[in-house]
Formats: C-alpha cells, structure tokens, sequence
C-alpha cells in the first residue's frame, strides 16, 4: 500500500481522536491520562501525547501510535488497523503500482473469503429468502448482512474459486474446501444458509452455515462452522462484532445473542449492539474484547436447560474479566428471533430492559423452580456462590451476601465464609498484557542523565519548545560527557518515547522545567567531575607507589584542577 495512504490516516485523525472511542481522557497539562484499556488498574497509568500522536502505559508496558493502538484493541493486523482508520478517516486505501500482484498470503486467504462471500451470495435463492423472510429476517438484512447459500453440488464453490486463480491448498487453509476419499477438492459447506462471519475490520474469516433445503442430511448438525485457519480463531472473534463495536460503545453495553439468526433479528430490531459467539462457549478472549468497548453486557440466550448453562458459563467468564453481568430471561421455549416474530421487537426490547444483574436471576430462578428451603439453600451454595466469587467489586459482593443472607434467614458472616472457600474462575485474570517485571533500581547518577535525556527528547519534538534545545543539548553533553551522553542518544526508538513521556509526565503541570533542568545538568556535571577526581586520586597514588616524578606532577596537577571546579559548584571558593 501507498506511504501516503498511511500519512493521509494520520494527518486526518489525531491519537486523541482515536484512543477517546475507547476510554475516557483526562487532560494532564500537555498530555492526557486514562485508566489502561489493556490491563485491569486502578488509577490511570496510561498516558497520551497529543503533540507526538503516541501513547504509552506505565503498568503494563504498550506505546505506540494510531496504527499500534487499534490492532491492539480490536486485535488486527496493520492492514486489519489502516482499515479501520481509513474508513473512519474517509482515506482510499491505495495500493502501490507493481505490488498489486504481490501479496502476501494472509492477504491473499482474505480475497479468497471475500470471492467466497460473492459466490455463495450469488446462489441464494427464491427458497432461502423465503425461509428468512418466513423467520422476519427483511430483504434488506439478507443484503446487508450478506448471506448466501451452499447448494447440493460436491464441489461448485471449490471449482469457481479455483476458477479465479486460487490454489488447492489455499481452499483447504480457509477453511472452504476439504481433501476427498479420492484426493479431489470437496466443498465443506452443502445446502446451508450461508452467514459470513467478519473481523473486527469487517474483512471476511470465516463462515456458519444453517443446514437448509430438500437435500439437507438430517443426521447433519444445524449449524456448521469454519474450523479454525490463520484468519479464524473462535475464541476471539465475535459474529456481528464488526457491525456491533459503534452501538455498543454508544449504549455503553453489549448484548449477546446465541445463533447467527438472533443476532441477524436483534440488529434488525434496532439492538445494533448484540454479538454472538460462532462454535465455542464465550471465552475470556471474548470478554476482554467487549471490555474495550463497555463494562456492560446483558446475555440473552435461549431460555431452554442447555442455554441456561451456556448463559452461566459466559456469565462467569465476563463477571471474571470485570464486566457487568445482566440476564435478559425470555419466554419459554423461544430464542430471541421467535420472540421478535411472534411478539414484537418490543417484546425483546423489554426483555432486554427488565435484565436482571446474573446473582439476582439466578436466586430468582431457582427459588421458582425449588420453593423448599433446604433444597434452595443447597442450590445456592452450589449454583449462585461460585458467580459470586467472580464478581470484582468489593461493595457488589457485599450487597449480594447481604441479599443472599437475606433470602436464607442465615447470617450474613455464613455467606461471607462460605464464599471464602469459593474457587475463582480459572481464567478470572487473562490480560492480554502483563506488567513487566520490577527493574533493578539505576543508580542516582544514570536516573539523573536519562530524566536530562529525556527531557531533551521531549523538548526536541515540540514545535515551540520550552527550552533552547541547542543550548540545553551542548551543556548536558558537556556535563554528562562524550560517551555516556552518546550511548542515550542512541537509544532504541521504543525506550526513547518512554522517556519522552516520563518527563513529559512529570513536568506538564509544573513550571519548573527550567529550573530543574539546570539542576540537572549542575548535578550531571558534578557527578562526572567527582567520578573523574576519584580516578585521578587514584592515577596518583599508583604514581607515587611507583615513584614516577612525572606523572605525580601531572596528577597532582588535575586533581587539583578538578577539586577546584568541584569547590567552585559548591560555592567554596
């Protein structure tokens, strides 16, 4: 792609713009502070400079700039990230002539998924819209979400994309197509109602196909999904994520749907914030990428047994990772699509509205289903308690025990100690990032020249610096001296925007920049002097035990020199 597509990206939107959709800003001087969206913290470590389009956090180690900051957070590649910021910046992605060809094959797995996209949109028949259409799914939905159909052939979409120039083992790798009893190439999707699954980009990884049409095997399962390929990791990718992200930073809460035609419904019906999970349970990877857009998820799956203990497994999983968790509870025996069919989005709405914080829903589910108090009371130390231990917040988990107490006719210090012996959920702290080991303390003399350093690197890349960066950088040369001030300027780039932003830190509230960088450079001058006074004592008494005439003399003579300099600093002399 073109380095002015990327320059464009970063001309049009500012880090401020960018790291604000995701946390909230505080401005601190210069620069702006926030909790860290990548690691679980309490008071905020993560800090944005606006004047250098960068960001670092202190806890946990990241930095970077627009590009860093969205693959991180909505876990992409650089392509997956220009994207996203191209899009939202309204820059054409323009690819470089004479690399057109060139791909890389990731890239090129991508222009499969999106020719494998067309094909099966290109196959969606008269009987398919009728089947969605008979399920509420309107014709615009069917477009924008771009579903299709797998038909009865063995190997039709296998041989179109073959067709356009796509290699054997790329269809195995995507997932598309399987090897045959025979060595030929099978499609592994057959008459199936086909729902592309997207990125956090909105790029096409993976497929799940609803078993439809005359020809479907009953013994075959509902749903088939993509196995896992370079592009699709189940654990991390959210179906309707991609559409979702905006709607859930704007709610400020997410809603999590089971199947591929609940979540097609909910956005239909106006919840543009439900995701899904694609053929496995909701994971810690799941909740972490939610957490980046809100502390709020309401899960709303099917009310049947088995969705029950689908709805306690994602509820432990978020209630883990910090979320807040509500239970949206629906009507027996339909999922979220039949009761917008058969009652109304409003019915769906209110459901979603009336959710109930997981603790309270399951106290209220089991006290219906178990009016016997000896038989509650077990059920809750087994059921309820262990969604407790999750629970993060100290004063939540107070209001709960006291609830719990409550509804037991037990003391409030029982529930507290039986909570004690509660295992948390395994995966309960899964940061993507881990703060790094604690560094070995620098020595007041190297912590003095690297603040001096840094200092100089920060003033460097403003437009109107506070200090005179050429004066400033010839007196910390000559105070820290040639090699020691040659060894900070060389710097890796990464270690020199810490500095930057530590200084920067530190003295963007402060007017007494200029006085403590004189300070410094006085100290870093002392410091050298002192250190080279000690080397020429000692230069003087390896003379003297030698009995070299001439080099005491010329000793004699610098140490003199020296501890003269050193007395005048401290205004002896």
């Amino acid at each position: 792609m073109s380095s002015d597509t990327v320059q464009q990206v970063k001309d049009r939107l500012s880090i401020v713009d960018v790291v604000s959709g995701y946390v909230k800003l505080q401005r601190a001087g210069t620069i702006m502070k926030a909790r860290c969206p990548f690691h679980n913290e309490k008071s905020p470590s993560f800090v944005v400079s606006p004047d250098r389009g960068t960001y670092h956090c202190f806890g946990c180690g990241v930095g970077g700039d627009i590009f860093t900051f969205i693959q991180e957070i909505e876990g992409l590649d650089f392509k997956g990230a220009l994207k996203v910021l191209a899009d939202r910046a309204g820059v054409e992605i323009v690819y470089e002539r004479g690399n057109a060809g060139e791909k890389d094959a990731k890239e090129r797995l991508f222009s499969l998924m999106e020719a494998a996209t067309l094909f099966y949109q290109s196959r969606f028949d008269a009987d398919a819209r009728a089947y969605l259409n008979g399920r509420g799914i309107s014709d615009d939905t069917i477009k924008s979400f771009r579903l299709g159909l797998a038909g009865n052939g063995w190997s039709d979409a296998s041989d179109y994309l073959r067709g356009k120039g796509f290699s054997d083992t790329e269809l195995v790798d995507a997932g598309l197509s399987k090897k045959g009893e025979r060595g030929g190439l099978l499609d592994k999707f057959r008459n199936r109602i086909m729902f592309p699954i997207a990125d956090s980009a909105g790029r096409i990884v993976a497929f799940s196909g609803r078993s439809f049409g005359p020809h479907a095997s009953p013994e075959a399962p509902k749903y088939l999904n993509s196995p896992e390929t370079p592009l699709f990791h189940k654990s991390r990718i959210l179906y309707g994520f991609d559409k979702a992200k905006q709607a859930i930073r704007r709610h400020d809460c997410a809603v999590l749907v089971e199947g591929q035609v609940d979540l097609v419904a909910s956005h239909q019906a106006g919840w543009s914030n439900a995701v899904a999970v694609s053929g496995t349970a909701f994971t810690p990877e799941h909740a972490q990428l939610l957490k980046r857009m809100s502390d709020n998820l309401v899960i709303a799956l099917d009310a049947d047994e088995a969705g029950m203990k689908a709805a306690g497994r994602a509820a432990r999983a978020a209630l883990a990772y910090g979320l807040n968790v509500k239970v949206a509870r629906l009507p027996e025996g339909l999922d979220p699509a039949d009761l917008i069919l058969k009652e109304g989005k409003d019915s769906w709405s209110a459901a979603i509205r009336d959710a109930k914080d997981i603790v309270t829903f399951l106290l209220d589910v089991l006290r219906e289903r178990l009016p016997q108090q000896d038989r509650f009371r077990r059920a809750v130390e087994t059921v309820v308690l262990p969604f407790l231990a999750d629970v993060q917040s100290p004063i939540a988990r107070e209001q709960y025990v006291r609830t719990i107490a409550h509804q037991l006719g037990v003391s409030e210090s029982a529930v507290t100690e039986a909570l004690r012996n509660m295992p948390r959920a395994p995966d309960a702290e899964a940061p993507s990032f881990r703060a790094p080991a604690a560094a070995r303390p620098l020595e007041p003399a190297k912590e003095r020249l690297r603040q001096a350093i840094g200092i100089l690197l920060w003033q460097e890349s403003l437009e109107t610096p506070a200090l005179s960066v050429r004066e400033f950088e010839q007196a910390l040369k000559d105070a820290a001296g040639d090699e020691d001030f040659a060894a900070l300027r060389g710097l890796p780039a990464a270690e020199a925007e810490v500095l930057r932003f530590k200084v920067e830190a530190l003295y963007a509230d402060t007017a007494r920049l200029r006085v403590d960088a004189t300070l410094l450079v006085s100290s870093l001058l002392r410091d050298r002097l002192s250190r080279e006074l000690a080397e020429a004592t000692e230069a003087l008494r390896e003379a003297e035990r030698r009995g070299d005439d001439v080099a005491i003399a010329a000793q004699t003579a610098v140490c003199t020199l020296l501890t003269n300099r050193i007395a005048k600093m401290h205004g002896v002399v």
